[in-house]
C-alpha cells in the first residue's frame, strides 16, 4: 500500500524541482526526503525522479503518480471537511497568506466581521506575495491564499486547487507632472473614468475598444519609450505589467524596483519614470506629486485559493463566505 505521506513528498518536490527546497517547505531533512522518495519508488517498482539541468524532474510514471497523488490528497482534504462538519467543528484557527493591499480591502475587514459572527475562528493573516501564498497552500503551511493571476499561476483547472473569485481592478498609470501624458486634455474624462465601479471577476483581461475608450485614457503602447517604476520580478504584478506591455509590443525599461505602491508613487512624483498599479493600492497613497491616468486594458484579478477538497470545511466556508460579500462591496468603491 502506497504511504499517502511519501505521496505528499512527491508533490513538494515536482512542486520545487529539488529535494532540499522540498525538505524546507516539508520541514524535514533533505536525508529524510531522499529516503521517503526510494520507499516510494521501491512501493511502486519504477522510478519516479531523474535529475536535470535544474534538480530534478519526474518520470512518466512519476507524472502518472502525481496525477492520482493529487485525487488521492484532495481526497483526504475533503474526508477531513466531512468528519469536522459531522462534529460540528466551530472553533479553531485558520491561517491565510495575502498580499498587502488584499490583506487591508478584504481580509482585515473579514477578520473583523468574523470575529463577532464566528468567536471560535481564530485568523492568523500572513503577509505574502500572490506567487509566495500559492506555495504555501500547496505545501500546507496555511489554509487560505490570497492571490492573484499571473503567468505561470496554477489555472482554474489545476487538480490541486479549489478558487473562489474575489474581485478584478483595473490599472492606473502614475506619471509625473511634467510628463506629456499629464497635460489638461481630456482631464475631466479620465476623472471620471477613475471613479467607475470595479468590474467584477468575470469581466477582467478585455481592452476597449478605442471608440469606447473615456478621454484622458492612456494606453499601453504611449507608454513604450518610457523610464519605468515597478515591482521586483517574480512579484505578480510585475509579470502583468511586462506581458501588457510585450503585447502592446515593447518590453518595459524597469530602472526602479519596489513592492511597495506608496514608494512607487514616491518615484513617479519625483520624475524618476512612469509606473503602472492596481486602482485600488492607490488608495492611501501620497498622490500630490502626480498624475494618475486610466489605462486600457489589464487587469488584477484576485482569488481566494484553498486545497481542493477543502473548501466545505466548516472552518472555512465562514471566512470564504466573508471573503466574497467583503469584495463585492469593493466594486461600489470609487478609486482615489
Amino acid at each position: 500500500m502506497i504511504d499517502t505521506r511519501r505521496l505528499r513528498t512527491l508533490r513538494a518536490v515536482a512542486d520545487h524541482r529539488t529535494v532540499t527546497a522540498a525538505a524546507a517547505a516539508l520541514h524535514l531533512t533533505p536525508s529524510a526526503v531522499s529516503q521517503q522518495l526510494a520507499a516510494l519508488e521501491h512501493e511502486v517498482g519504477h522510478r519516479l525522479l531523474e535529475r536535470d539541468a535544474r534538480g530534478v524532474r519526474l518520470t512518466a510514471v512519476g507524472r502518472i503518480l502525481l496525477d492520482h497523488a493529487n485525487e488521492v490528497l484532495a481526497r483526504l482534504e475533503r474526508a477531513e471537511a466531512d468528519i469536522a462538519d459531522y462534529t460540528a467543528g466551530t472553533a479553531g484557527e485558520v491561517t491565510v497568506a495575502s498580499f498587502a493591499t488584499a490583506i487591508g480591502l478584504v481580509v482585515a475587514p473579514a477578520v473583523g466581521t468574523l470575529r463577532d459572527k464566528e468567536p471560535g475562528i481564530q485568523i492568523r493573516v500572513l503577509d505574502a506575495e500572490g506567487d509566495q501564498s500559492l506555495t504555501m497552500l500547496l505545501d500546507g503551511a496555511v489554509d487560505v491564499a490570497v492571490s492573484v493571476e499571473y503567468r505561470g499561476a496554477p489555472g482554474e483547472d489545476d487538480r490541486r486547487l479549489s478558487r473562489i473569485p474575489l474581485y478584478s481592478e483595473p490599472f492606473d498609470v502614475v506619471l509625473p507632472r511634467d510628463h506629456p501624458l499629464s497635460s489638461s486634455t481630456g482631464a475631466a474624462g479620465a476623472a471620471g473614468a477613475a471613479g467607475d465601479p470595479l468590474p467584477g471577476p468575470d469581466a477582467a483581461g478585455a481592452e476597449p475598444a478605442d471608440t469606447s475608450r473615456p478621454p484622458g485614457t492612456v494606453t499601453v503602447a504611449d507608454l513604450a519609450g518610457e523610464t519605468w517604476i515597478g515591482p521586483y520580478p517574480g512579484n505578480p504584478c510585475h509579470d502583468v505589467i511586462t506581458l501588457a506591455c510585450e503585447h502592446a509590443g515593447f518590453t518595459p525599461a524597469f530602472a526602479h524596483s519596489s513592492d511597495d505602491f506608496r514608494a512607487v508613487v514616491a518615484l513617479a512624483g519625483a520624475g524618476a519614470g512612469v509606473a503602472m498599479v492596481p486602482r485600488l493600492a492607490l488608495r492611501g497613497a501620497d498622490l500630490s506629486g502626480v498624475v494618475i491616468r486610466p489605462v486600457a486594458g489589464p487587469q488584477r484579478r484576485v482569488f481566494a485559493a484553498v486545497r481542493r477538497g477543502a473548501e466545505r470545511h466548516p472552518l472555512l466556508v465562514p471566512l470564504l463566505d466573508t471573503l466574497r460579500h467583503t469584495a463585492a462591496a469593493l466594486r461600489q468603491v470609487p478609486s482615489p
